[in-house]
């Protein structure tokens, strides 16, 4: 990073800090463009926030204060969380960076205070998921008659809370079509950071497919798993979810359930992997672009950031129709040119989502 980024003061808003995923870790790196900045964030873990941001100043917002057992139901709450956001004052920041999924694109900064949204996704229960959102709640009517007149409520707040960002930037060009459509904001695409050098290229094949994520029906694995079901395949599941006992009650022999693992074990398995599977529809996709550092090639539904990160017939193959007659027609095709893909190859392109290419292109953005 360039010394000539001037802002004295920064600030970094975040919505919860209760685990590492995605959106913690581009967090992460943005302190790595501003070390000194100060993180804002509704509720946190302090154990997790311990271990990963040690050194910086966390500001929690009243929730936090709250018993433990009532922070473990924040999500309950989330019509405070607007409220929240706009309470913490930026007074003192020359620069507000917001990464936000829901609500901190909605804080309230002043006229000499520069603000950057980095959007992670639109709120998708208020917008594309709105309806699927409301059939998975396992409420009564009147409930969920309650739910839908907070979450019309919240809608209206979300869009003119969109409208507060200086700056919008967007983690995929799929995000940027759904805030252009949503929000009516232009935006710039900055994809998230990716560990590329943790991870090593190799070419050892152990002859399973593999999935990395959660376990949720918007993910689209029950797709695949009947697929595998279907041709034999070994197939292993790295992930857990609401969904796990469905799939499990459904699979076959060849096809293994790992569960939750540790970040080294997931590379251990993707350095093993003969693919990666991709099959749902997701705004970016991180595991895409991890099983390409380990030059292995990606089958993806064609759909979302899959589309963008992945190169057919040079890093992975695509399937472009949701339904299983697709799915295998294209797997086929994907295994008769599977001599083509070359580890190196993938593994180069795998590199243009590095840590070290998001934080040029941020330095390029705010300077």
């Amino acid at each position: 990073m360039s010394k000539s980024i001037t802002y004295k003061k920064v600030a970094i808003v975040h919505e919860f800090l209760l685990k590492m995923g995605g959106a913690e870790r581009v967090v992460k790196s943005m302190l790595k463009a501003f070390p000194d900045a100060d993180i804002y964030t509704l509720v946190y873990d302090e154990e997790l926030t311990h271990a990963n941001f040690r050194g910086t100043k966390i500001v929690g917002s009243g929730l936090q204060k709250w018993p433990q057992f009532i922070r473990n139901k924040y999500r309950l709450f989330f019509p405070y969380f607007r409220r929240a956001v706009e309470y913490w004052d930026f007074s003192e920041y020359d620069l507000v960076i917001s990464s936000s999924s829901a609500f901190t694109h909605g804080v309230v900064t002043n006229l000499n205070t520069k603000h950057v949204c980095y959007y992670h996704s639109p709120t998708r229960y208020l917008w594309d998921w709105h309806a699927n959102y409301l059939k998975e709640m396992t409420i009564g009517s009147l409930p969920k008659l309650v739910l839908s007149y907070l979450l019309s409520a919240q809608r209206t707040w979300d869009f003119l809370a969109a409208q507060r960002p200086d700056l919008v930037l967007a983690n995929s060009a799929h995000v940027q079509k759904r805030i252009s459509k949503f929000y009516r904001r232009e935006s710039a695409v900055l994809y998230p950071p990716v560990d590329v050098q943790r991870f090593k290229v190799t070419e050892t094949d152990k002859g399973y497919y593999l999935y990395v994520g959660a376990l949720s029906p918007y993910k689209n694995v029950e797709l695949a798993v009947r697929f595998f079901n279907k041709i034999g395949h070994p197939f292993k599941i790295i992930g857990d979810g609401k969904q796990a006992p469905f799939l499990k009650s459904i699979v076959k022999d060849n096809i293994e359930f790992l569960g939750n693992l540790s970040d080294q074990e997931v590379e251990d398995y993707l350095q093993n992997c003969k693919a990666l599977i991709f099959p749902g529809e997701e705004d970016f996709g991180i595991a895409p672009v991890e099983a390409m550092a380990c030059g292995k090639p990606v089958f993806a539904y064609k759909r979302g950031g899959a589309a963008k990160t992945v190169k057919q017939g040079e890093t992975g193959w695509f399937f472009k129709e949701n339904n299983l007659y697709n799915f295998e027609q294209e797997f086929a095709e994907f295994l008769r040119n599977f001599d083509q893909f070359k580890p190196k190859t993938i593994r180069k392109w795998a590199e243009g989502f590095s840590e070290e290419k998001f934080l040029a292109h941020l330095y390029d953005t705010l300077s």
